[in-house]
């Protein structure tokens, strides 16, 4: 019961203030763009862009309920491993510039691994799935 407080609160604290990065890319795509994804030399960085963004926003509404967590997690995780990469590549190994981005890498590294706990809309479907077949 204590591990899934825990859960519940890593979600909770993950998905609200992770989705404002989102909405705060949707905001101003271009210069995401010319920001982030543009000096990687990644191709399509406007798409890339709309994928950054959504894939925070999607996987953090998600995170709340529990409801597709691990998917929500992973979509985060892919996410923040770019953002941790290029953080590194241009400002180099600067705790201040990754503390942030690595507790989000680990928040969505923990509810990918261990799941979001039995106070989550996942864990209650699974439930009552479980208690249909027998």
């Amino acid at each position: 019961m204590i591990n899934s407080l825990g859960l519940l609160a890593l979600r909770l604290c993950v998905g609200i203030f992770l989705i404002h990065h989102g909405y705060d890319k949707l905001n101003d795509i271009e210069g995401f763009a010319d920001t982030y994804v543009r000096p990687m030399h990644l191709p399509f960085p406007i798409f890339i862009s709309y994928i950054a963004a959504y894939s925070e926003i999607v996987g953090s509404f998600f995170l709340l309920p529990g409801m597709l967590s691990r998917l929500g997690a992973l979509a985060i995780f892919g996410t923040i491993s770019i953002a941790i990469y290029h953080s590194i590549s241009t400002v180099g190994f600067n705790l201040y510039a990754l503390e942030l981005l690595a507790l989000f890498w680990g928040g969505s590294v923990c509810i990918l691994l261990n799941g979001p706990g039995k106070f989550s809309l996942d864990y209650l479907v699974v439930s009552r799935l479980g208690k249909n077949t027998h």
